[in-house]
């Protein structure tokens, strides 16, 4: 494939995006990749903050653009990485979430219950990489090796999947720029400024601290006032339990629950198993075929399924309540009795109105992936144990939350 010219691709999150490789470029043309358009990056968090509409090629984009300049800036310090090695380390980053299914992760664990998008971006990684029509052919193994970690240099697979990578460098000022949220604002420019490469590690200069800490904390504030608001958490609660709910009236009546799309393989024919997966049928699965089939369910004769779909198109869905303890039983047996006042269903279908559950966050892990400090002594050290009082009390404590969900009048 000959490729004489540049793409420029104008992101409103960080300018201009520009393609020059004919690999990078074959990849974001391809049909796959192009379903990622179609799904979108944060969910139905639109349905309390309306600019939230961006979409996983958006993302996937984003974080292609600042490989590109951690791979410029590590080659700056004298880093070595060769060009070969940092095509693969682009496509490799351009493909990480190319295994989520529709509305990311708030369907993640229904329609293909115990598969990961990273284990479902892998398979299509290696489908892509055997096509034989198309410019991709043989030419995504050293990617492959990257996105497993079974590359030598680890730095280059902890650039994409690390406590400091390109894609929650990309996310977090992504989802702060369509929410509006400023307390998601990220650093990411001085970010990659102060990254380099110790032992074959990723390491922050001493002096990038302060940039890495208040990353850490717009990830926290991001978690509980975005990603876990709980209009959020109620609606996407909602959308799982319609799809539970189809999926149990499949097994009985599936003609009156398939949709005549692609959707209807996933509701019951799919047998949940990786291996066994049609991977065009998931190739083909976005939002729409989604919210397709919430708009026709609506008309249902299954009075829970109906009710559920109207709700949810209407933005009418369960009202949430946050706990920072354990859900007392008084205070879910009032929930249950006043839901079952207004609903008098059988306890099966009960249990579509009103549940309970946990959310929980660590925003650092102290682990095998902890953050590495290059000191100016050449000392390096993980960033728990910088003598610093925020980092220190609030680094790795993991926050639970637990909530009711119910539905109201």
């Amino acid at each position: 494939m000959s490729f004489t010219e540049r793409k420029i691709i104008n992101d409103p999150v960080h300018g201009f995006i520009t393609i020059n490789d004919p690999l990078i470029f074959a990849i974001v043309q391809h049909p796959f990749f192009q379903r990622l358009r179609r799904i979108q990056q944060m969910a139905l968090a639109h349905l309390v903050y309306p600019g939230a509409v961006h979409t996983r090629m958006h993302h996937s984009l984003g974080a292609y653009h600042l490989m590109s300049i951690a791979i410029a800036e590590l080659r700056d310090k004298g880093i070595e990485i060769t060009n070969e090695e940092a095509q693969a380390a682009k496509a490799a980053i351009l493909l990480h979430d190319i295994g989520h299914g529709p509305y990311s992760h708030a369907l993640e664990n229904v329609l293909l219950k115990g598969v990961h998008h990273e284990d479902m971006s892998l398979l299509i990684m290696k489908e892509l990489n055997q096509e034989k029509e198309v410019a991709l052919n043989g030419k995504l193994n050293l990617a492959i090796q990257i996105f497993t970690n079974q590359y030598p240099k680890k730095f280059l697979h902890q650039l994409i999947s690390g406590q400091l990578d390109v894609d929650r460098l990309d996310y977090l000022s992504r989802d702060s720029f369509f929410t509006g949220v400023s307390e998601g604002v990220v650093g990411y420019e001085r970010i990659l400024k102060m990254l380099t490469v110790h032992n074959n590690e990723l390491v922050v200069e001493e002096k990038g601290i302060n940039s890495v800490e208040k990353f850490l904390m717009s990830r926290r504030l991001m978690y509980w006032q975005v990603y876990c608001h709980k209009t959020v958490v109620a609606s996407e609660n909602m959308l799982v339990k319609i799809i539970e709910r189809a999926k149990r009236l499949y097994k009985t009546a599936p003609e009156t629950i398939k949709t005549g799309s692609v959707l209807d393989y996933f509701l019951g024919d799919f047998s949940g198993q990786l291996n066994d997966i049609n991977l065009d049928a998931f190739c083909n699965l976005d939002d729409t075929d989604v919210l397709f089939a919430v708009k026709l369910w609506q008309q249902h004769t299954d009075p829970i399924l109906s009710l559920l779909c109207k709700r949810l198109l209407n933005r009418n869905c369960y009202k949430c309540t946050m706990h920072d303890e354990p859900i007392s039983e008084a205070d879910w047996l009032k929930a249950y009795e006043k839901t079952k006042n207004l609903f008098p269903f059988n306890e099966n279908d009960l249990s579509y109105l009103c549940f309970k559950g946990t959310v929980t966050n660590t925003m650092y892990k102290n682990d095998s992936e902890s953050i590495k400090i290059l000191l100016k002594t050449g000392e390096i050290t993980n960033i728990s144990q910088i003598q610093n009082a925020i980092i220190v009390e609030s680094l790795s404590a993991q926050v639970k939350k637990f909530y009711i969900c119910m539905l109201g009048e």
